[in-house]
């Protein structure tokens, strides 16, 4: 199978990504917590319902990524860090070569976004590719 990413987005109060356990899959509310896992690649471990889609194409995915940053920029807590344009490039380098992508932000009123492409298959992790019922 050739590598694709799947994408993810989590947002949420920061505070309950303390619930490191649910964050695990070896914890049995793994698979029913909306939490985004500790390791990136275990993203692929959740149901294939929380993939917000599927990429075979690098472009769709740059677009999927910067557009979900755009849709949260203007809560940011500290909007001065790294601009997108570099985010974008950095990721644009990565994902092809089989690093995962996830960029976790605080937003205000202690809230937290957490946006990724997880590579599949994956260096990381021996789960097997969720559904691509998600494919674009």
């Amino acid at each position: 199978m050739s590598m694709h990413w799947h994408a993810y987005q989590w947002i949420g109060a920061g505070a309950d990504r303390g619930n490191e356990s649910e964050r695990r899959p070896s914890s049995p509310d793994f698979s029913t917590s909306m939490l985004p896992p500790m390791r990136t690649g275990d993203w692929l471990a959740k149901p294939a319902a929380q993939i917000r889609a599927t990429f075979d194409n690098i472009d769709a995915a740059m677009s999927w990524l910067g557009s979900e940053y755009g849709q949260v920029r203007n809560t940011l807590l500290r909007p001065e860090g790294l601009p997108l344009e570099d985010r974008l490039a950095i990721a644009r380098d990565l994902l092809p070569r089989g690093v995962d992508v996830q960029w976790g932000e605080w937003l205000h009123g202690g809230r937290f976004v957490t946006i990724g492409l997880i590579c599949c298959p994956n260096r990381h992790v021996t789960h097997p590719c969720p559904s691509r019922l998600h494919a674009r």
